[in-house]
């Protein structure tokens, strides 16, 4: 008998950089060094919505068949299917233990209308969710079986000698995330521009890096069409290479309003590299941006992130300061420390 079956989207085969598909990599990577390759078994989901809904059946049974515990990382459409159909087939195993990982911010909210999926979430030995924020409001619920088990990341924290400051104008900035409306790259580019005009020079330079939303490419190709010389789109990132690739810059924007957003990778990227944050007040991020390592600004607000900007551009040496903090708070998010929760929950029977 196996210890784990994964059931989440790996997208063999395929580069997805996506925050599910990434997570749901970091994690299986962190159960095969914990408990052997031989012991975990992984089930991708990915494939057309069709294919992908025909075959749920027969792989929720393969994981239940395999092993004792078994984790699901589904977001919208995938819990309305793993979830009962992992409840019903449950009832002809012995002993096995249903674990969801939640990836994003989005599941309270989607569960407040839907009391028949609740109940069988609620069936579940345990949910992990990635912030305070996100426990208390399913418990508001009425879920008992809400753990918090924030994002993590396997990554080189930089070392406080590696740390890089700027040498003068212009300073660095860089969005690292999937290029969408709902990310605010629009807000980040506009606001750029904005202060630099205002300001009569280039204060501030920006690097867009990450994948392009396949949906919205027409828009992106339209704003490149805007840029001045100072706004570059640089591409992709390998995985591990996102702390080398950060740790030049003097600030991470994450201007989101994404409605999904929960605890995102980026920030983890950033706080390894020592890189403080300039990000909108949305959604969990005031619960992980605090002062020390960043500053907030109003969502969907290209005036806001130009104030923050301002107030970046005259307080450069208490900002740079945040440097440090930011590799401390790192440590928190690192594999062996975030998961600790569910690896012994894996390996106990508690429940």
């Amino acid at each position: 008998m196996n210890r784990v079956a994964v059931l989440g989207h790996f997208g063999f085969g395929h580069q997805y950089l996506d925050g599910q598909t990434v997570k749901t990599k970091i994690i299986a990577k962190e159960l095969d060094n914990r408990f052997g390759e031989n012991k975990v078994v992984k089930i991708d989901t990915h494939g057309a919505k069709v294919i992908s809904v025909l075959k749920a059946p027969f792989q929720a049974v393969k994981a239940l068949k395999k092993a004792k515990n078994v984790i699901i990382f589904p977001a919208h459409n995938g819990v309305r299917i793993f979830a009962p159909l992992l409840v019903f087939f449950g009832k002809f195993f012995k002993n096995r233990k249903l674990h969801y990982v939640v990836i994003g911010g989005w599941l309270p909210k989607f569960l407040q209308d839907k009391p028949k999926l609740q109940k069988k979430l609620k069936k579940f030995d345990c949910i992990y969710v990635e912030t305070n924020t996100m426990k208390n409001a399913l418990d508001s619920q009425g879920f008992e079986n809400v753990v918090v088990m924030p994002n993590c990341k396997d990554l080189n924290i930089s070392d406080v000698s590696e740390l890089v400051y700027p040498n003068g104008m212009p300073y660095k900035l860089c969005t690292f995330s999937r290029v969408m409306k709902e990310k605010g790259i629009e807000i980040a580019v506009d606001a750029v521009k904005a202060f630099n005009e205002k300001a009569g020079k280039t204060v501030f330079s920006l690097d867009i890096f990450g994948q392009i939303d396949y949906g919205q490419t027409e828009w992106f190709e339209s704003l490149r069409q805007t840029f001045p010389s100072c706004i570059v789109y640089c591409g992709l990132v390998d995985y591990d290479k996102s702390v080398d690739t950060l740790k030049n810059y003097f600030a991470l924007l994450f201007p989101t309003y994404y409605e999904g957003e929960g605890f995102a990778g980026t920030v983890l990227d950033a706080l390894a590299a020592g890189v403080p944050i300039i990000a909108s007040d949305w959604k969990y991020n005031s619960e992980i941006i605090t002062e020390d390592v960043g500053v907030l600004f109003e969502a969907k607000s290209t005036d806001g992130l130009v104030g923050a900007l301002e107030y970046v551009s005259g307080n450069i040496q208490s900002f740079l300061a945040k440097k440090k903090n930011c590799l401390e708070k790192a440590k928190q998010y690192i594999p062996k420390v975030a998961l600790s929760i569910l690896f012994e929950n894996l390996e106990t029977d508690k429940f």
